[in-house]
Parts: structure tokens; sequence; C-alpha cells
């Protein structure tokens, strides 16, 4: 079916050979029953594997399979920052290769879309195939960031949605390095709802999310979105200044009008140890927003292309806050 492209759907991929062929026949088989103009952006962000060729070879017999090859891995936020920026529909939907998140939910999103809301998010009402401590972290994490920022951020939410293109358009206008998807979704604001669906275990391969990358993840969310943690560094300085000057008080109060002083070294280790440690995770806070300042200060292009699959020019270049007149194709027919 030619014509302008309707939706297109963003894959972000690392080191997915094992899952890729399958994501596709997915994809297709959900998106053909449409009966819509489509296209399936797919970026590959480094992987070592045969991800990128297994990609090619399916972009060799459909047209519609186009791909953006990163010159190295920049990470997922980024790799789905660049499929937007690279894709044409008039509603985008995000969704990663390991199938945790069903394809088969898109027509659900696509019909509320088209009730007129701008923005459609996968709500997770269940976790299959994960153990007990992501499942807590995870919840713990979603309370936590809500507690934290003033923007009202869904809780249970990833990145799979659909977006409509001039919200798409409103987020590659912000460059930011420092990216949480879901979270610039919900400052952007729109119209938003929810599609409810149970995620499954991850068909194949091992997670690109192990702890390191989570925790980073929740870094990149608190400090993008909340100072809370910098005025609770102030309060806790606050704090440490006056129980030292009080204890100063009750050591000379013992000196000059009582007998006893404090014995030993012990005490005073202890309560060192205490205050330098304090001290130390307040520097490691302000340091954590310094240098996201000093990243954002280099101002170097968010991701580096070598190589693009069936785009018919050029691709579109990364687009920075000069974008202007948001939403011109986010028209519904």
């Amino acid at each position: 079916m030619g014509g302008p492209v309707v939706l297109s759907v963003v894959v972000p991929m690392y080191n997915e050979e094992e899952v890729i062929e399958t994501t596709y026949r997915r994809l297709t088989d959900v998106l053909a029953k449409l009966g819509e103009t489509y296209e399936l952006v797919f970026v590959n962000d480094g992987s070592r594997d045969r991800t990128a060729d297994l990609v090619r070879a399916l972009g060799a017999k459909d047209e519609r399979v186009k791909m953006i090859d990163f010159a190295r891995n920049f990470g997922h936020q980024i790799a789905v920052t660049a499929g937007m920026d690279h894709t044409s529909g008039r509603a985008v939907v995000l969704i990663d290769a390991d199938l945790q998140d069903p394809p088969e939910l898109i027509p659900e999103m696509l019909a509320k879309w088209r009730e007129g809301y701008d923005v459609v998010y996968g709500k997770r009402i269940a976790r299959r195939g994960e153990t007990w401590f992501k499942k807590l972290t995870a919840k713990a994490f979603y309370r936590l960031l809500a507690s934290m920022t003033s923007v009202s951020i869904p809780v249970d939410t990833g990145d799979f949605r659909l977006m409509d293109r001039k919200v798409c358009d409103a987020l590659s206008s912000m460059r930011e390095r420092s990216r949480f998807i879901r979270g610039m979704v919900a400052w952007a604001g729109f119209r938003q709802t929810s599609a409810e669906y149970v995620r499954d275990e991850r068909f194949a391969g091992e997670t690109k999310y192990p702890l390191r990358k989570m925790v980073r993840l929740s870094l990149d969310a608190i400090t993008s979105f909340s100072t809370k943690p910098l005025k609770i560094a102030g309060i806790l300085g606050f704090l440490m200044s006056a129980a030292g000057f009080i204890y100063l008080i009750v050591v000379i109060c013992q000196r000059i009008f009582t007998d006893t002083t404090t014995a030993g070294w012990t005490s005073l280790i202890v309560i060192s140890l205490f205050f330098h440690g304090i001290t130390l995770s307040l520097l490691g806070v302000l340091g954590e927003y310094i240098g996201r300042i000093y990243e954002e200060s280099k101002r170097r292009p968010l991701y580096l292309v070598a190589d693009k699959l069936n785009f018919g020019e050029p691709g579109r270049a990364a687009r920075g806050p000069e974008l202007s007149e948001l939403g011109e194709q986010g028209i519904r027919h």
C-alpha cells in the first residue's frame, strides 16, 4: 500500500540476533492487518553480533524495513531518540526488540490515537519471568521518582508507547544528553492515556538492562526531572552543622561545669567517620549534577551514524532546538 506513512515503529537493538527475525515477523503480522501504510525503523546500537546483517537481509526483501546503524554503542535512550528523528509516520510506536512488550497491543493503541489521544503508553499490570528483586526495585523506583519530581510520570510504564507526530517532533527538539524518554513524554504534556497489558518474559537472549544500567537510568531520571536531591543535601548539611555545634556546646559545658569529660577516642572517630561519610555523599550528589552540566556544555551530537538502510534520501539530520511549528503532520484522518 503506497502513500504517506501512517505508522512508524521504532525498534532499538543491541545484540539481538536471536530474536530479531521473530520480532520482524510478529510486527509485520500485526501491522499488515491494520490496512495502513507503515515503516519499521530499526536502530542498531553498536551490536557486536549479526543483528545488523540480519536486518539488512530483511531490508533487501522488504523496503519498509529501514535501519540506522550507529558508529558505536550510544545507549538505549539515544537509540530511541535516533529512531524518532528518522521516522515519517503520523503516529510513532516505540517498542524493544526482545518481545517483552507485545506488538499485538499496537492496534488498541492505534484505536485510542484515533479517538483523539496524543500519547498511548503501555501500562504493565503484571511482569512474567522477572525475579522478585527486579519487581521490587522497579516498583520502588517508580514510587521514588513520583515523590521526587513535580512531573506526573505514570508508574509501571516503560518506553513502549504510541505517540502522535507532534509529540514525536516535540521530543526530537529536546537534545539533552541524559535522556529519560518516558519522563520527557510526561513533561511534554498533550492528551495521554494507557493501554494495559501483561509483560512477557524475554523471548531469547540476555537482558540489556542489568542492575548497573538500571541504576544509571534511575540517576538520569531523578537528576533530569528533580532538584530535590540538592535540596536534601542542603538540609542534611544544615542538620550536620547543627548537630556538631550542639555537641560542641555539650563538651564545653561538661568541661566547665562538671568533672566529667568525654573519654577515649572511639566516640570521636565514630562521629568523624559518620559526618565525613555524609559529606562525601553530598559531594557525590553535587558531582552528578555538575557532571551533567559538563556533558551538556560540550554540545557533541547525541549519536553518530555509520550507515543507513532503505532511506530514499539522506536521513533527516538530528534536529536541534530550532525545530518549529510542531505537529503540522499530526492531523488524523
